[in-house]
């Protein structure tokens, strides 16, 4: 039953998807912070999804997930995110901002705060926080994205017009 609900919510999400460009700014952005310094907490203590996702709540109470299939993202009121988009995320490709009709992943209910200087890793991605900064990496193609008060980027733009690659259930 849930499944049936996520599905219909994600496709009514996934329609009003639109891709957002990413910061305009003259300069690069500064590069992803290393995530993998911080102390990993125990995945299984995140599944959510019937163990296909392993999601958490950011400081500022935003949704991220990593799913088994190696794409990743958050959604929410990301502080400082070009655009005003609501969700940042990546995959086989670069990680990228876009905005939905309601927050993507609020799917998961409650998703367990990530603690401050730690993170969580599958595969390839790991995502971690300093208690104020949430960023995730993915190791494959040093990509990832960093969600901050003082500013939301990605490194390893996608190209505009490549819509978010996020698939659920």
């Amino acid at each position: 039953m849930l499944s049936r609900l996520v599905i219909g919510l994600m496709s009514a999400a996934g329609a009003a998807v639109m891709s957002v460009p990413g910061v305009a700014t003259a300069d690069d952005p500064p590069p992803l912070p290393n995530v993998n310094a911080f102390a990993p907490v125990k995945t299984s203590e995140y599944a959510v999804m019937d163990n296909q996702w392993y999601a958490f709540s950011t400081p500022d109470g935003i949704t991220c997930v990593l799913q088994r299939d190696g794409g990743y993202g958050c959604s929410g009121a990301i502080p400082a995110a070009p655009g005003g988009a609501n969700m940042v995320s990546g995959g086989t490709g670069a990680p990228g901002f876009a905005s939905a009709a309601a927050p993507l992943f609020s799917v998961v209910d409650g998703a367990k705060p990530l603690p401050a200087n730690t993170r969580i890793s599958y595969q390839t991605v790991s995502c971690g926080t300093d208690g104020v900064m949430t960023a995730c990496v993915d190791g494959r193609n040093q990509s990832g994205f960093v969600i901050s008060p003082a500013g939301s980027y990605v490194v390893g733009d996608r190209p505009s017009g490549i819509k978010p690659s996020v698939r659920i259930g």
